[in-house]
């Protein structure tokens, strides 16, 4: 594992001489636009596991992505290694179906601290909640992104991430009642204390997520990438590629529906991904938005 390999993945070139603000923003969005975070593994008959080395040969080497906790993992060991002062949080993830967040910690979040001010990188959402940029661990403050509108809120030393996101242009109106649109404008995305977290701390929700039948994971098949203009998503047989700010607080989002033998060849080109396995599409109805 090292650190030219990595970064030959993301295409990172830049200086890694300062510990600061700028080259972390940087570094985080080459990951995000070359890192997909899927959980296509399950659905290929795949095992997730946590090991550190197992998530570089993944991510680095057979240039798939991963869920948070592989994504942000290997983004901490990066930040780490440079000399970064990184640290792993845990958060509960909000479920709009049930109006409440998650009983179990089930995602992995970075706390980079930068000249005494702490900011959270968070590489491992996907879709219209991942975060383009560091956003600073103060509350109450609206940080405008090209996604949309973060916000941080803190009450009794809880922590609250939402997204305020623009309207939607959907040209293929057949689509428009997807039960994969957001169709609230301000969403609750998670919550999180300052608690340190190891890896260790994320074992059983790794498992629970990739074999329960309750978890979002085994019901929908997702592979989703940023873009330089928005992002792109592959969940079950279902593409949808989004322009932001297509037009003044509009965003663009385009379906198409895909045949069997259309969903690996799009990985490939839309994702840069190659599975080993034979993928399984599967797209319960559920609470993954876009």
């Amino acid at each position: 594992m090292n650190l030219e390999e990595y970064f030959a993945r993301t295409g990172y070139n830049g200086s890694l001489e300062k510990q600061d603000l700028e080259t972390l923003t940087d570094i985080f969005q080459h990951h995000i636009r070359a890192v997909p975070f899927e959980n296509l593994s399950i659905h290929c008959g795949e095992k997730i596991t946590l090991e550190l080395e197992h998530v570089y040969n993944k991510i680095v080497r057979k240039k798939r992505g991963g869920w948070c906790m592989e994504n942000n993992q290997l983004l901490g060991w990066v930040l780490k290694c440079l000399g970064y002062d990184a640290s792993f949080l845990g958060a509960y993830v909000f479920n709009p179906h049930q109006n409440a967040y998650a009983n179990i910690m089930t995602h992995l979040l970075v706390k980079v601290v930068i000249d005494g001010k702490a900011y959270i990188v968070d590489g491992g959402f996907g879709v219209s909640y991942q975060m383009w940029q560091p956003m600073e661990l103060v509350s109450g403050k609206d940080q405008p992104q090209a996604p949309g509108v973060f916000r941080f809120t803190e009450k009794n030393a809880i922590w609250y991430l939402e997204k305020m996101r623009r309207k939607q242009y959907i040209p293929n109106q057949h689509f428009s009642s997807s039960d994969l649109l957001e169709k609230k404008e301000c969403r609750k995305v998670y919550m999180f204390s300052l608690e340190p977290r190891m890896v260790e701390d994320f074992r059983f929700q790794c498992t629970y997520l990739q074999t329960s039948p309750d978890s979002l994971f085994t019901k929908k098949s997702i592979c989703t990438l940023q873009t330089t203009e928005g992002f792109r998503a592959l969940i079950g047989w279902t593409l949808t590629e989004t322009t932001y700010n297509y037009k003044e607080n509009m965003d663009l989002v385009e379906f198409v529906m895909l045949e069997d033998e259309e969903v690996e060849k799009t990985l490939k080109e839309k994702f840069s991904v190659t599975l080993d396995r034979k993928l399984v599409p599967i797209n319960v109805k559920g609470y993954y938005t876009i």
